[in-house]
């Protein structure tokens, strides 16, 4: 995945570093291994907020899924693992009215 790509999961005027961006990577590539084709994992500091379609939330939520996709997210170093109860969508972050 290109990294300007993956810009997007940072918030804006966060000084974005590349490691962080290939951490973003595994981390979306561990929820499509898991069977989530529409997803994203957007970065708060030490959160991971998982985007996923609104149809696929309570998948998510199945025990030995969150399972997986906690201890992957935790290994990649990511402190607290939270899902984004909006869903899937495309730009959350850049700022408002761009």
């Amino acid at each position: 995945m290109h990294h300007d790509h993956l810009a997007s999961r940072i918030p804006f005027g966060v000084t974005i570093k590349v490691e962080e961006l290939s951490k973003v990577g595994r981390a979306e590539r561990l929820l499509k291994e898991l069977g989530f084709r529409q997803c994203r994992v957007r970065v708060h500091g030490d959160v991971a907020r998982i985007e996923v379609d609104l149809a696929d939330l309570p998948r998510l939520a199945e025990a030995g899924v969150r399972d997986r996709a906690v201890q992957g997210l935790r290994a990649l170093g990511y402190r607290y693992v939270a899902l984004d109860l909006e869903g899937f969508r495309s730009g959350s972050m850049n700022p408002e009215g761009s």
